[in-house]
């Protein structure tokens, strides 16, 4: 047995830690340079508090997924600034944009060089500027990873910046920031932080270390997530899903992920959908492809069994009980068919045969063939 193991070098976790984030930029320097969504009203509360710490902003936006070119503009701009740290307020999105633009302040080139799949692949070699990563949704984790997922319309996929290097310096995660996110959000992230912890404990990489946290993430999320969607405001349901992504999170950057991002990546890439709606809607019916495909090849399903347990609660669940309990969630939540995203039969060629190379297939518990992903896309269309 052998696996690499690790995570952002200090995680301050709970309600009301927001407080703390004055004095942990502070720390790396006094100029801050802070990237956050669409809306940065949102946010004004904790920009207030920056200021009145006697902190000098620049504020940069990351409106929808982010890009090479968004990249490369606030790479100039952080640079232009002479930012000392890059802190990222968001969702996932919003995180992954900061992060890269951290990578890229300290290392030449043009950020294409660094891709994989679309790229040379080219080793980030330089440590990127202090980043400090403070989550407003309870989803992709990426509060906890050490890569960066870009959009790249050229090529109409989605790839990642990715060094071990980019893990945060600090990831603040306080429950209370996630108190107004609308039920969609909540149900499409939450569907997605329970994803990430499903993938890496059926992953073929999955290792001692990342498998209690994938259990006590997917106890928290089967436990909370409908509580989350229909009372928001209950903060006890907010800090199990908080914690259900940081442990996704953690697990997905030290066990790999599998089917469900590998077709999501492609999908996010081709068409202008969610990527928590998209793995919201892949999930059951991948869980139950892979079981169905291991089951074929003579594999153990005892992972998805327990899988089943942990969702269900119930110590007599099998892995069909599993497929139940996530198909029940994505009817209840009312995610939307690909269709509605515009993914009609003639696309699901191209989708299948980009997913194949995608880096989150490795993870999966077994070899999905063409026609096997491609049932997958008809069941979720």
């Amino acid at each position: 047995m052998t696996f690499d193991f690790s995570t952002p070098h200090r995680i301050l976790f709970g309600p009301g830690k927001r407080s703390f984030l004055p004095k942990i930029l502070a720390e790396f320097g006094s100029r801050v340079f802070v990237v956050t969504g669409r809306d940065s009203i949102r946010h004004q509360a904790l920009m207030d508090l920056l200021l009145d710490a006697g902190l000098e902003l620049s504020t940069f936006q990351v409106q929808c997924e982010p890009t090479i070119d968004l990249v490369e503009k606030g790479r100039a701009a952080a640079s232009a600034f002479r930012a000392a740290v890059i802190v990222g307020i968001g969702g996932g999105s919003v995180i992954d944009g900061a992060k890269a633009i951290a990578a890229m302040v300290t290392n030449k080139g043009h950020l294409r060089n660094y891709l994989e799949i679309v790229g040379e692949g080219q080793t980030i070699t330089q440590s990127p500027l202090p980043f400090v990563a403070v989550p407003t949704t309870s989803g992709a984790g990426a509060e906890a990873t050490r890569n960066a997922v870009l959009t790249v319309p050229s090529e109409k996929v989605k790839v990642s910046l990715r060094s071990p290097l980019m893990l945060p310096r600090v990831a603040l995660i306080d429950p209370e920031l996630t108190l107004q996110l609308p039920a969609g959000v909540t149900a499409s992230t939450g569907m997605d932080a329970l994803t990430q912890c499903i993938e890496p404990y059926l992953s073929s990489k999955s290792n001692p270390m990342t498998d209690p946290f994938c259990r006590d993430g997917i106890t928290r999320a089967a436990r909370s997530l409908r509580t989350a969607v229909q009372e928001g405001f209950r903060i006890e349901a907010r800090i199990d899903m908080s914690m259900a992504a940081l442990a996704g999170g953690i697990a997905l950057a030290n066990s790999g992920l599998g089917a469900v991002h590998g077709l999501a990546a492609p999908i996010g890439g081709m068409f202008s959908a969610p990527h928590g709606s998209i793995c919201a809607r892949l999930l059951p019916p991948t869980f139950r492809k892979n079981l169905e495909a291991c089951e074929k090849s003579g594999l153990s399903t005892e992972r998805f069994d327990e899988v089943a347990r942990l969702l269900t609660g119930s110590r007599s669940a099998r892995a069909s009980d599993g497929v139940r309990f996530l198909e029940s969630l994505s009817s209840d939540f009312r995610i939307p068919p690909l269709s509605s995203y515009g993914i009609h039969s003639s696309h699901l060629s191209a989708i299948c045969e980009k997913a194949s190379q995608s880096s989150s297939m490795k993870g999966n518990p077994v070899a999905l063939s063409l026609g096997e992903l491609k049932d997958i896309l008809e069941s979720a269309s």
